[in-house]
């Protein structure tokens, strides 16, 4: 038998050509399916490891299908580094939040508009916005799309809300083109305390954005998602013109709906803490663990809203949380929050001012001070509202010199109305009037050399002879007065000046009071002759009168008596012999009263002796034996045995039911 030809060997499949592929890419890049853009760049690479097109096609669609850190390694594990690997590689550390590599990596990218947006965005997100909007500026000639609205964004975060109009003026767009320029323009608004303009313009930019986004054939959740920090902006718009209700009303609202992202419901919880205050402390501390990561033990934001929200606005968020605790009276906890802001904020001074309220909160005032003082001197520039708030302490404390120490060093308020009153208040109650009297005299001093519109001389200068004349200094009180007649005239000076020169020369004060007008009505009085009066004489009334009030008093004394009724007694009541008193415990429980004794327990019942069958059928004996010679004994045995019985199967019930209420 003749043997079977072997088969011949499959011959292995040849792989596609690339230009198949490539075309095959293109029509996946092109239907935005990046998941087969991966599968298909993957199949090229395997075939031309070095293809550059190949490269950065998987790099793009990782970064496009949010696999940021998939697109890291990609970029790492390249055998061959591209030339915009640099910025690939920033991107995704952007997105990661690793903001100062991505600005290392960038700086070895060629410059370009792509480039320099970038630098932008890491910039603002970094708060660094003066160099932020230092690149808007370089970028305002090129044609870059939406740029007016980060430019806008920029400088409100960075303080300059009143440039924003004269750039949109420049660039020739109106605040109404987006309803995204609307809404950045509006906090410029807010930002220069025009709340009722910036409410107009979120309501113009809220129908923008309802129109635009309709066109786009959105659904209505995503519309409404879309426009929900205008909505949020809008209540906070509402709390600022004192609708407060309003606010609260919308604030709640969106976080009921969760129809917005999670930036706008942690600024709507934020605004809501502290639009309630210390009302409902439990409440509102429920409301924040919303916003906190759920894998952390302690209170730490999530994740997205680390990445999302501004610096300014996580600080509020826990510098809110920290005074919850503290109303909460949950001090540890407060402790431990508090301990961790200085790494998280620590160009702040909010971390200090929340470690001193602890202290404060601990009674550890002069702790408090003694941090504040080494903060402002070692920081000088950060030093006012440390100052002001070291005095606060100390002035609640009772240490008056170190509250007026505080603000004496804020040279830019000394000269105010309102740091005048307080500093002169605090060195009165530290008995250094020397010392309050030359603040005023400072006061003075400053205003009378001031060259503004709002001159507050005129106001110092009243009190500062008030001061003095109170406190014994007749001449220096004097001499305002006068200063103050000559430049003003006004009646109040004039009775000031009159008042303070009277205690020291009589004859000066009369031709002080010479100036004064006559008050109307006093012209027939002749007041010499009043002042030689002995004074008014005694008169007394006619008798007529006397003996009429007498008789009306006589008769008010005279009260109307009642008439007696004799008692009525029961049926055969003696009250001549009463006999024993009533008991007084009659109408109470014979539980409750003094006579009343429990009956006894057979104490035999409870003696167990031998096994149970045993004790059982000794006890049936015993129980027929004495029933047969005295049935009423056994009778209270059974109620007292019974009675036992039923109290102790009620103990095992009660607990499960504690258990359940529990749960």
């Amino acid at each position: 038998m003749a043997p079977k030809p072997k088969p011949a060997p499959s011959q292995p499949t040849p792989p596609p050509a690339l230009e198949d592929l490539f075309t095959t890419l293109n029509r996946h890049i092109q239907a935005s399916a990046f998941d087969n853009v991966v599968k298909l760049t993957d199949q090229i690479l395997a075939i031309a490891p070095d293809d550059e097109d190949a490269l950065r096609c998987k790099v793009v669609a990782l970064i496009k299908n949010d696999h940021v850190e998939d697109a890291l390694s990609a970029i790492k594990s390249s055998r061959k580094q591209l030339d915009d690997f640099h910025f690939f590689k920033a991107y995704c550390l952007y997105r990661q939040n690793k903001l100062d590599e991505a600005l290392e990596s960038l700086k070895r990218q060629e410059r370009n508009d792509e480039t320099m947006l970038l630098e932008c965005q890491i910039l603002y997100r970094l708060g660094k916005m003066d160099a932020c909007i230092d690149i808007y500026q370089k970028l305002q000639n090129s044609k870059v799309d939406n740029m007016e609205i980060n430019s806008v964004a920029a400088l409100v975060m960075a303080g300059r809300s009143s440039e924003v109009q004269g750039m949109l003026d420049s660039l020739r767009v109106k605040a109404t083109s987006s309803f995204e320029l609307a809404f950045n323009t509006a906090c410029s608004l807010i930002a220069r305390n025009k709340y009722t303009d910036a409410e107009q313009l979120l309501l113009s930019g809220r129908r923008i954005g309802q129109e635009v986004l309709m066109e786009d054939n959105l659904a209505d959740d995503e519309i409404e998602l879309e426009l929900s920090p205008i909505a949020v902006q809008l209540a906070y718009v509402q709390q600022l013109l004192g609708r407060k209700q309003d606010a609260i009303e919308a604030y709640t609202d969106t976080i009921k709906r969760d129809m917005a992202d999670e930036s706008s419901i942690a600024v709507a919880v934020n605004n809501l803490v502290s639009l309630k205050g210390p009302k409902d402390v439990s409440d509102s501390l429920r409301k924040l663990d919303r916003l906190k990561d759920k894998e952390s033990q302690s209170f730490r934001l999530a994740r997205g809203l680390d990445v999302k929200l501004s610096a300014k606005e996580k600080e509020a968020i826990y510098a809110n949380r920290i005074l919850l605790l503290l109303h909460a009276n949950k001090i540890e906890q407060a402790r431990e929050l508090v301990s961790a802001l200085p790494d998280m904020f620590p160009e702040s001074v909010i971390p200090l001012l929340l470690q001193a309220a602890l202290l404060v909160r601990e009674n550890k005032a002069g702790r408090a001070e003694e941090i504040l003082a080494q903060f402002a001197s070692k920081f000088p520039e950060k030093s006012k509202v440390v100052h002001l708030a070291r005095a606060q302490v100390a002035a609640a404390a009772g240490h008056p010199h170190i509250a007026a120490d505080s603000l004496a060093k804020i040279s830019d308020i000394q000269h105010m109305p309102a740091t005048v009153a307080t500093l002169v208040s605090l060195k009165e109650r530290a008995g250094d009037i020397d010392g309050a009297a030359a603040v005023l005299d400072a006061a003075t001093k400053w205003w009378s050399n001031a060259m503004t519109e709002d001159n507050k001389l005129n106001i110092i200068m009243q009190e500062a002879a008030s001061f003095k004349l109170r406190h014994g200094k007749e001449e220096e009180a004097a001499q305002l007065y006068e200063k103050l007649v000559k430049s003003q005239g006004s009646v109040e000076a004039l009775v000031g000046l009159v008042t303070t020169v009277a205690r020291m020369d009589v004859d000066k004060a009369e031709l002080y009071e010479k100036q004064l007008k006559a008050l109307p009505g006093l012209k027939g009085i002749d007041v010499d002759s009043l002042e030689r009066t002995s004074g008014v004489k005694h008169v007394e009334a006619p008798r007529v009168g006397v003996s009429e009030t007498y008789e009306e008093g006589k008769n008010k004394t005279k009260t109307k008596k009642k008439r007696k009724r004799k008692p009525r007694y029961p049926k055969g009541f003696d009250p001549a012999n009463p006999g024993p008193p009533p008991d007084p415990e009659r109408w109470l429980p014979k539980r409750e009263r003094s006579t009343f004794r429990p009956k006894r327990k057979d104490k035999r019942a409870a003696q167990v002796r031998g096994s149970q069958g045993a004790v059982v059928r000794d006890k049936h004996d015993a129980g027929a034996s004495s029933n047969s010679s005295n049935p009423k004994s056994n009778q209270g045995t059974s109620k007292g045995s019974g009675h036992t019985a039923v109290s102790e199967q009620t103990k095992p019930s009660s607990k499960s039911s504690r258990k359940k209420s529990r749960n």
